[in-house]
């Protein structure tokens, strides 16, 4: 595994994406993260800044679903190309890429620019997935249509072509290189291609039974000695809606405040972490921008701060 350099230039780059969800408001989660401070928290740690800025992204008045089973597939793969590229050249210049969304059809693009730059140096990318749900959906079985349900089960190589073959890598990760923390609420096909592919899945039962301490813990000894490239990909939704309302689709049960940072104060000890995404801030249904404050304060752990 190799470990992050110390003090990387972080390239934020902002993914304004409400295409991939039913409920609208997700689109201003960059502005929103921006608004809460995110830059200026990582400045006080010691780390320089750079805002690439946002990926363009056409807003739904401006399009027809043409595809019910893959809503908005068109530009959400346009979309998805464009920040593929940015995160691999990201990659390739030593910096810390850094998205913030959007909902988390994001994540189509994020790791594709990691395989991509993976690829192109024969390393091996794995991906901690902390989500209340498992986005293990594929076109033949989610029951919306809504690709924000699709893309860990479309990076790992499953569901549409046009999904999958994003920057022309499948699978772009593979199932023993990841792991899905916080989830709760999985459908029951979901839950049969995760058992067919052997993803490694840790729900809130698990750790409530095991506490999340060990669980990180165990993910992480996991994954690491077989990868070279960490990404870290966390939907707002895994903490628990009474901590955070401002999510696209909250879970009742998920992740306590510290749970939350303990998760990423932990992974930040290992200096393993290559890149970062934060997708679900939806700031319509927050109150005061309070979530994406939050969320600037997870990124902060994931990047080295502590209480002391």
């Amino acid at each position: 595994m190799k470990t992050r350099s110390p003090q990387p230039l972080v390239e934020l780059i902002g993914f304004p994406m409400d295409l991939g969800a039913d409920r609208r408001g997700v689109d201003m989660g960059p502005s929103a993260l921006r608004i809460a401070g995110i830059t200026e928290k990582l400045e006080a740690l010691g780390y320089a800044v750079i805002d690439g800025g946002d990926i363009p992204v056409r807003i739904q008045e401006q399009q027809q679903v043409r595809k019910p089973n893959l809503k908005y597939v068109g530009e959400i793969v346009k979309t998805a190309e464009l920040l593929a590229a940015q995160v691999c050249s990201s990659l390739e210049a030593g910096r810390f890429p850094l998205c913030i969304g959007g909902d988390h059809s994001m994540a189509l693009g994020s790791i594709a620019g990691i395989a991509e730059f993976c690829r192109s140096r024969g390393r091996t990318p794995g991906v901690i997935w902390l989500d209340a749900h498992a986005d293990m959906n594929t076109d033949k079985t989610s029951p919306s249509g809504n690709i924000h349900g699709m893309p860990l089960a479309a990076s790992l190589g499953i569901g549409s072509s046009q999904l999958t073959r994003i920057s022309g890598i499948a699978p772009k990760v593979r199932p023993q290189h990841c792991a899905l923390l916080a989830a709760r609420q999985i459908d029951p096909q979901e839950k049969e291609t995760i058992r067919k592919v052997g993803l490694p899945v840790y729900t809130m039962t698990d750790i409530d039974r095991q506490g999340i301490g060990a669980v990180i813990d165990r993910v992480l000894a996991d994954i690491l000695p077989g990868i070279d490239y960490l990404h870290v990909s966390l939907d707002l939704d895994c903490v628990d809606p009474g901590v955070v309302r401002g999510v696209g689709t909250p879970v009742p049960g998920g992740l306590t405040y510290r749970e939350a940072h303990l998760v990423m104060e932990t992974i930040a000890e290992c200096g393993c972490m290559a890149s970062l995404e934060i997708a679900e801030v939806n700031p319509i249904l927050d109150h005061k921008n309070h979530s994406a404050e939050f969320a600037a304060e997870i990124v902060a752990s994931s990047l080295g701060l502590r209480i002391i």
